[in-house]
């Protein structure tokens, strides 16, 4: 049987971000404007073409899954990634910190600034339509932040997390994945996230605050030719 979080985008669309879904019953997507995620229902021949149909001609999507990821004829993968999806099933120990505070959407150049330099992931300047983010200000300079982005009934993740160069090794990317972590865990949900495979620091990290391993994940640009 299936887990809901080996297509989470399919899931998340699906689901408590069924709002913010493009497309039908066989495939769909995020707005491009928030996030590149495009996923299908199932590998058979109609959810192909419905996410052939989610494609302009030019443009890109990713897709993440637990299966191999099929494509349809006219979409091809520009680039290919093996990833983990990692969850903490126990609350996590509880920090304090005064310097954390909630991001808004007057942070949302900042914060897109961070993103573009840190890369942690698909980041837009509406990337807080998916979820509230949190994050440490040093001298006005947004240090660190973490956040949650795609959501299924019971699950939340954790996204976004990442620290300016300036301010690395003072444990801000561990001091704001614990706070958000924990934040997803006060409304009932579970926290999950997402790594590069090849990311063993990410991945130690992680490990160290109390994540596990709960699949191998497969990750693909996949592009529509102009």
């Amino acid at each position: 049987m299936k887990h809901v979080l080996d297509r989470p985008v399919w899931s998340a669309l699906d689901t408590r971000h069924r709002a913010l879904a493009r497309g039908g019953d066989h495939a769909r997507r995020y707005p491009a404007s928030i996030v590149p995620f495009a996923s299908t229902a199932e590998d058979d021949a109609e959810s192909l073409r419905a996410l052939a149909e989610l494609v302009a001609p030019g443009e890109s999507v990713i897709m993440a899954q637990a299966d191999t990821i099929v494509l349809p004829a006219g979409l091809t993968a520009s680039s290919t990634a093996a990833a983990v999806q990692m969850i903490a099933e126990a609350p996590l120990p509880v920090v304090s910190d005064g310097r954390v505070e909630r991001l808004t959407q007057d942070d949302a150049e900042a914060m897109l600034a961070l993103a573009l330099l840190t890369r942690p992931g698909p980041f837009s300047l509406k990337a807080q339509s998916l979820g509230d983010f949190w994050g440490v200000k040093i001298d006005g300079r947004l240090a660190a932040m973490a956040g949650e982005r795609m959501k299924q009934p019971g699950y939340s993740e954790l996204s976004g997390v990442c620290s300016h160069p300036d301010f690395r090794g003072a444990g801000l990317g561990r001091l704001l994945s614990v706070f958000v972590a924990n934040r997803i865990f006060e409304r009932g949900d579970i926290p999950y996230l997402h790594a590069y495979a090849a990311n063993s620091t990410a991945i130690g990290l992680y490990e160290s605050i109390g994540f596990r391993l709960r699949s191998r994940m497969n990750i693909a640009v996949v592009q529509r030719g102009s």
